[in-house]
């Protein structure tokens, strides 16, 4: 498949993650005839002159979604670079009557933007961080926050380093950015019941991260890459070229040998993840033209209390958004559920720590009775926890929020974004 078939074969499924229907994806793309930078029938330039018109007709949410796509797979040219901008500024212009908070963060590396909701000073919310893929930027999965904070969370989402407006580089260590986050929400959430909702390739971060960070208490992702995807020579050949080249961005690797020798650090082995003795649940597709079905063996065997759905569909389900979403929300309210009933390991008083050095004689019965547990909890409690995730059920927003935090980055806090779209170069 070339490059332009891929590209549109891919903004079919991130549409329809987005809510953008079929139909309007059939009208656009037999319009776009390249992906030259600034030709008029080009990737960029169609899907922006979407967006611009669904901007300036009062549509700010649908316009931020085609800018989305615009600058699909990330925003390496001019156009873009502008579409980029334009989404997170359309975006900014719907969630500001919808308690939707806009915080940017100064990390030691880079910058760190997220849009978030429920956060509260005087009444810290157990944190849910959400955090998407390589391909999908923050405002793909911001506009589910309102629904998010009325049951019940302090709810932040964030991009994985190097999409969207983080400048961070992505590299092995770049779990470390879930820690950062919690470190600076620590005064306006309860950042010790931490539970982290991250899609793909943030979801084998969030993995890492909670082998080391007792604070986060559950992970829940859809096709997440654990070990298979980053050093199977035999599964590599297979993997899209619009992952690949979209890795080579993120990581800065100049080709395809040296992102291979990159990547070799990154595989999560039987140790990192046995450590994990948290209820995670994992989104199968069992069509994934990205991820192995390697990677789903390897968590059944290492991981202690996983829960699988598995739907017929390709990379992160699109043909099941509604089931996937309310599955996630099921899972995220059952280890909640679990959580409060006593099945899971107490933390130290720190709050924070490497979670394989956390001792307690009773670790090993509490992983065990969460799994009771949440399978209790499911039954006995299944009206609820079903009435809750149809909060954000089938209507809400697919893949692919009030004052600032307290901490060391609450001065690099701020509100700028582009107040107006800037135009396409027209020809």
């Amino acid at each position: 498949m070339d490059h332009l078939a891929e590209l549109k074969e891919f903004a079919r499924l991130h549409a329809r993650g987005q809510g953008i229907g079929d139909r309007q994806v059939a009208a656009v793309l037999p319009r776009i005839a390249n992906d030259e930078p600034g030709h008029p029938a080009s990737w960029a330039r169609v899907w922006t002159g979407e967006a611009d018109r669904l901007a300036v007709a009062g549509r700010p949410l649908d316009a931020c979604r085609h800018y989305a796509l615009a600058r699909f797979p990330y925003h390496g040219d001019d156009v873009r670079r502008r579409a980029q901008d334009n989404c997170v500024r359309t975006f900014d212009d719907w969630r500001r009557r919808r308690g939707v908070e806009r915080l940017v963060l100064d990390h030691p590396d880079g910058t760190v933007a997220c849009w978030a909701s429920g956060l509260d000073s005087r009444r810290r919310r157990p944190l849910l961080l959400v955090m998407g893929g390589i391909v999908s930027v923050k405002e793909q999965w911001a506009p589910l926050l309102p629904r998010l904070a009325r049951l019940g969370w302090a709810a932040v989402v964030a991009e994985m380093p190097g999409v969207g407006e983080n400048t961070l580089r992505y590299h092995a260590d770049s779990w470390r950015l879930l820690p950062f986050l919690m470190d600076e929400l620590a005064g306006r959430a309860r950042v010790t019941d931490t539970s982290v909702l991250g899609l793909s390739f943030s979801g084998h971060l969030a993995l890492r991260a909670a082998a080391e960070d007792p604070r986060i208490r559950s992970v829940h992702t859809v096709g997440a890459p654990v070990a298979g995807f980053f050093d199977d020579p035999d599964w590599w050949p297979r993997v899209p070229r619009i992952t690949v080249a979209t890795l080579r961005r993120l990581t800065g690797a100049p080709d395809d040998d040296a992102l291979r020798a990159l990547l070799a650090d990154f595989p999560l082995g039987p140790d990192v993840l046995g450590a994990v003795d948290i209820p995670v649940g994992y989104v199968v597709s069992s069509r994934d033209e990205i991820i192995p079905p390697t990677e789903r063996q390897l968590l059944g065997a290492t991981l202690p209390r996983v829960r699988f759905k598995e739907f017929d569909d390709v990379h992160g389900s699109p043909a099941h958004l509604g089931a996937m979403r309310k599955w996630l929300i099921a899972s995220l309210l059952r280890a909640r559920l679990t959580r409060r009933l006593g099945g899971h390991r107490a933390l130290p008083a720190t709050g924070a720590g490497r979670r394989r050095g956390v001792s307690g004689g009773g670790a090993t019965g509490a992983a065990g009775a969460g799994v009771t547990g949440v399978s209790g909890a499911a039954h006995g409690g299944a009206t609820g926890v079903a009435d809750r995730s149809r909060a954000v059920g089938a209507g809400a927003p697919g893949p692919s929020g009030a004052a600032h935090p307290s901490g060391s980055g609450a001065a690099g806090l701020a509100d700028a974004v582009p107040r107006q779209p800037r135009r396409s170069p027209v020809e």
